[in-house]
C-alpha cells in the first residue's frame, strides 16, 4: 500500500467532545457480527461468522485491496468484500472523519496510516484488536511495525506497509560529476554543493515544505519532539535532535541547494526522470514510485542506508495498514479479513505489489533480502531497507491530532522554505500553534 501524497490538506477531527472517550467505556450489541460488542471472543466464533453470509465493506486507496479482497472472498465464499476508494488522503480521512461524526455510513475497515492511528483511536472510533487475541501476533512483526500500532497500549491495526527510510540517489549523476555517495549528513551537504556547483540545473533534492519528511528526519536525528498518555500531550520541537535536524538542514534552504518544485508535481517527475532532482530521501514504498513514476529511469538509481546524523539509527516514513471502525456490525469477519491481509495471503499479494513488508520471518528470509532489482541496477535493495527497518529510533510518538499538525505544516515551517524565516523559527511557531490547538481542544498540553 502505497502512501498518501504528503503532506495534507485536510479538515483535522474535532477532538473536544472526543476526548470524553478516553475514559469512557464503550457499549454496544453484540449481535450476529459481534458489532459494536467489547467482549473478547474466540477463533471459533471468527470462523462460525465466516460460514454466514456477510459484506464487508472497506475503504481504501491500496492498489492490491481488489486482489486481496478476491483471494479472501475465494477462501470463505460466503463473504463480499466491497472496496472502495473514496479518495487519496486527505479525501479519505475527510469522509471517514464525516462518517464516524454522524455516527453511520462509515466502512467496517479503512486504511488509516500509521501517524493517523493516536487522532482516531482517541476519538473512540476504533476496534482495540486485543479482543480478538491479536496481541499475540507481536513477535509476526518487526518492533517498529508493532508500535507504530499501538497507542495508549491498545492494538489498533496489525502492520502491513513499512517504510523503513534510504537514500535513493540517481548514480549516473553522481558518477557523472565523481561525486561520491553521502553516508553522514555532512557528506550530503557537500555533496549538494558539488551537485549544483557542477550543473546549476542539478538539486540534491526537492522540497518546499513536507510535514512527514521533517518528522522522519527529526526521528532520525534524534528527536522526540511529542508524547502523548490519554489527554496529556507534551510538544517540544525545540528539543536537542529537532535543533540537529534544523541545524544540518537550514544549509540546503541557505544555498539555494534544493528545487523548489512542488512534490508529486509534473515537474517533479521531470526532475527525477532528467537527473536534475538526485536524490530523494524517502521511505521505501518510493522504490515502487520510481519504478512506475520514472519508467525512464531504469539502470540508473540506487539506493544507501540514510546519511547519518551522527549514530547510525534511521527511522520511517508513510506507511499503515488497516484499522476497524467500531461502527462495523461485522467485526468478527473484519478481524478476519485484517489478519488475511496482514499474515495471511493478503500479505504476500501486498507485498508482491510494492508494499515493504513488515513481517519478520520475511525480512530474514535470505530470498527476500538477496533478491536483486533490475531497475535499481541489479542491486539488492531489500537488504538496505530490512537493515534500516531494523535501526529505526525508538521512542517515537504522533501527536493525537497528527492529522492536524500536518494539515498547518506549512502555514508554519513552510515560511522557512522561502528564507522569511529560519527553519527553527518555524518549528517553533508550529509548536505554539499546536500547542494553542491543543489546549483548544481540551488536551492539557506541556
Amino acid at each position: 500500500m502505497a502512501p498518501r501524497r504528503p503532506r495534507r490538506r485536510v479538515t483535522a477531527l474535532v477532538l473536544g467532545a472526543a476526548l470524553t472517550a478516553v475514559t469512557a467505556t464503550a457499549c454496544g450489541s453484540s449481535g450476529s457480527g459481534a458489532g459494536g460488542s467489547t467482549g473478547k471472543v474466540t477463533e471459533e466464533q471468527i470462523q462460525e461468522a465466516l460460514q454466514k453470509p456477510t459484506e464487508l465493506t472497506v475503504w481504501t486507496w491500496s492498489a492490491s485491496l481488489p486482489d486481496i479482497a478476491r483471494a479472501f472472498e475465494k477462501k470463505y465464499p460466503k463473504i463480499k468484500v466491497k472496496v472502495e476508494n473514496v479518495g487519496t488522503g486527505p479525501e479519505h480521512y475527510t469522509k471517514l472523519q464525516n462518517a464516524l461524526k454522524a455516527g453511520k455510513g462509515a466502512p467496517d475497515l479503512a486504511t488509516v496510516e500509521y501517524s493517523a492511528i493516536p487522532q482516531f483511536a482517541l476519538a473512540g472510533e476504533l476496534v482495540d484488536l486485543g479482543r480478538f487475541g491479536f496481541d499475540d501476533l507481536e513477535s509476526t512483526f518487526t518492533p517498529a511495525t508493532w508500535n507504530a500500532v499501538k497507542t495508549d497500549g491498545k492494538l489498533y491495526e496489525l502492520p502491513l506497509n513499512a517504510g523503513p527510510m534510504a537514500l535513493f540517489y540517481n548514480k549516473k549523476v553522481f558518477d557523472a560529476h565523481g561525486i561520491a555517495v553521502p553516508t553522514t549528513w555532512d557528506e550530503y551537504l557537500d555533496a549538494a554543493r558539488d551537485l549544483h556547483k557542477a550543473d546549476p540545473k542539478t538539486y540534491i533534492a526537492a522540497d518546499n515544505g513536507n510535514a512527514g519528511l521533517t518528522e522522519s528526519l527529526i526521528r532520525a536525528a534524534g528527536g522526540t519532539p511529542f508524547s502523548a498518555e490519554g489527554d496529556k500531550v507534551g510538544i517540544d520541537l525545540q528539543d536537542a535532535g529537532t535543533r540537529k535536524f534544523a541545524a544540518s538542514y537550514q544549509p540546503l534552504i541557505d544555498e539555494k541547494l534544493l528545487s523548489p518544485v512542488a512534490g508529486w508535481s509534473t515537474e517533479w517527475y521531470k526532475g527525477l526522470a532528467s537527473g536534475n532532482i538526485a536524490t530523494l530521501l524517502s521511505g521505501a514504498w518510493m522504490a515502487g514510485t520510481l519504478e512506475s513514476g520514472v519508467p525512464d529511469g531504469a539502470g540508473d538509481w540506487r539506493v544507501a542506508p540514510l546519511p547519518a546524523f551522527g549514530g547510525k539509527e534511521s527511522a520511517t516514513n508513510g506507511g499503515g495498514s488497516f484499522a476497524m471502525m467500531k461502527q462495523s456490525d461485522h467485526q468478527l469477519a473484519a478481524a478476519a479479513l485484517q489478519r488475511f491481509i496482514s499474515v495471511e495471503e493478503g500479505a504476500d499479494i501486498a507485498q508482491r505489489s510494492g508494499s515493504f513488508p513488515a513481517r519478520a520471518a520475511v525480512l530474514s528470509d535470505p530470498d527476500f533480502v538477496g533478491r536483486k532489482s533490475a531497475y535499481f541496477g541489479g542491486q539488492e535493495i531489500n537488504r538496505v531497507f530490512a537493515d534500516s527497518l531494523a535501526a529505526v529510533r525508538e521512542g517515537w510518538q504522533f501527536l493525537p491530532y497528527d492529522v492536524y499538525a500536518g494539515n498547518i505544516f506549512n502555514d508554519q515551517v513552510g515560511k522557512a522554505f522561502t528564507g522569511g524565516i529560519t527553519l527553527q523559527e518555524g518549528l517553533r511557531n508550529w509548536q505554539d500553534a499546536l500547542v494553542k490547538y491543543g489546549r483548544s481542544q481540551g488536551f492539557t498540553v506541556d
